[in-house]
C-alpha cells in the first residue's frame, strides 16, 4: 500500500469533547469515529491511548485540531487547561509524525469538501468564490480566513474571539463597561460564547431589576417560548454577532462565503431572521453594499474538523 493511502489518525479536541477517527486521503473511514468526554481524562494522551487500544491501530501520521492557540509544535486549550507538544504525543502514542492545528484552521481546510446538505443558508449574498471565512461559536469563539493558494488553501491561525466587543450603540457601550467591571476587558468571547450568552442574560436581567440566573440551554428554551427577557437577550446577541461578523468580513473580504460552526451557532440560526441578523450585518455605512455581497451559512457537519485534519495531511 502506498504511504499516501495509509490510514492516518485525526482528532478534534474541543472544550467539552474530543472526537477521534481514522482517515484515508481526505475521507473519514466509516465506523472509526469515537467521541470522548474531556472531563473523564487527564489529557489528550490518555484519550489517544484509549482510542488506539480500542481500534488496534497505530497510524504513522496524525493531525490534531484543538480549541486554542498553536505555536509551532505546541498547543494549549483556551477553555480546558490542557497543553500538548507534538513530540511528546508522538513518543507517548508511538505515532511517528504528529501535527497540531487550531480547530478553526481544520474547519477551514474542510470547507471545500463539505456536502451541500451539510450547509444551511442564513443569507444568500452574491458568492464569487475566492477567500472564505469560518467563525466558531461554542465553548469559545474564534475565526479563521481561508485563502486560496495554488491547488489548495492557506488557513492561518488566529485567536479572534479575544478582540474588543463591538460598541455601536449606547447599550453596547454600557454592556462593555459592565463587562470591564467584572472581567477586566470586554471581549467578543465574553458575550458570544456559550458562557457569554449566560453573561449577556445576566446583564439584561440586572438592567430589568434582577432575575434568576439561567444557563445557556435554559435561555434558549425560554427564548423559544417567547420569554421577554430571553428574547431581549437573544436580539442583542444576534445584533452583536452580525456586527462582529461584518467587521471580520471587511478585514478578509470572504466573497467565497462566511461559515458558522459550533453548538451556539447552531442553536441561534433559527432565530437569525427573526432577530434582524441581516439588517445588523449590512449596517456598515458606506460599506453596506460591499458587506451585503457576502453569503453566510451554518455548517451542520459535526465531523468537519476531522475532515479538515485529513485534508491537511493529504496536502
Amino acid at each position: 500500500m502506498a504511504d499516501k493511502d495509509a490510514p492516518v489518525l485525526v482528532a478534534d479536541v474541543g472544550g467539552t469533547n474530543t472526537r477521534v477517527a481514522l482517515a484515508r486521503g481526505t475521507t473519514i473511514i466509516a465506523g472509526t469515529t469515537e467521541r470522548f468526554r474531556n472531563a473523564d481524562h487527564s489529557g489528550l494522551e490518555t484519550v489517544l491511548a484509549e482510542y488506539l487500544s480500542k481500534h488496534r491501530s497505530l497510524p504513522a501520521r496524525a493531525a490534531i485540531a484543538l480549541a486554542g492557540p498553536v505555536r509551532g509544535d505546541c498547543g494549549a486549550m483556551t477553555n480546558l487547561g490542557w497543553s500538548m507538544q507534538a513530540g511528546d504525543l508522538a513518543r507517548m502514542t508511538g505515532i511517528r509524525q504528529v501535527a497540531l492545528l487550531n480547530d478553526l484552521q481544520a474547519q477551514g481546510h474542510a470547507l471545500p469538501y463539505l456536502a451541500a446538505d451539510h450547509l444551511r443558508v442564513i443569507r444568500d449574498g452574491t458568492p464569487e468564490g475566492g477567500t472564505r471565512l469560518v467563525i466558531g461559536l461554542g465553548t469559545g469563539v474564534n475565526a479563521a480566513p481561508v485563502y486560496p493558494a495554488g491547488h489548495g488553501f492557506v488557513v492561518p491561525p488566529a485567536e479572534a474571539g479575544h478582540i474588543h466587543l463591538p460598541q455601536q450603540t449606547e447599550e453596547d457601550q454600557h454592556l462593555a463597561r459592565w463587562l470591564v467591571a467584572r472581567r477586566g476587558f470586554a471581549s467578543v468571547e465574553d458575550v458570544l460564547a456559550g458562557s457569554g450568552l449566560e453573561r449577556l442574560y445576566a446583564y439584561h436581567a440586572e438592567q430589568a431589576g434582577g432575575a434568576q440566573a439561567r444557563d445557556a440551554s435554559a435561555i434558549m428554551t425560554a427564548m423559544a417560548e417567547g420569554d421577554a427577557l430571553a428574547m431581549r437577550t437573544g436580539r442583542h446577541y444576534v445584533r452583536l454577532l452580525a456586527q462582529y461578523t461584518a467587521d471580520l468580513a471587511l478585514t478578509t473580504l470572504p466573497f467565497g462565503g462566511i461559515y458558522y460552526i459550533g453548538g451556539v451557532a447552531r442553536a441561534f440560526t433559527p432565530f437569525m431572521a427573526r432577530f434582524g441578523y441581516d439588517a445588523a450585518f449590512t449596517d456598515m455605512g458606506r460599506f453596506s453594499d460591499l458587506v451585503a455581497q457576502f453569503p453566510v451559512a451554518l455548517v451542520e457537519d459535526d465531523f468537519a474538523a476531522l475532515t479538515g485534519c485529513a485534508v491537511y495531511l493529504a496536502a
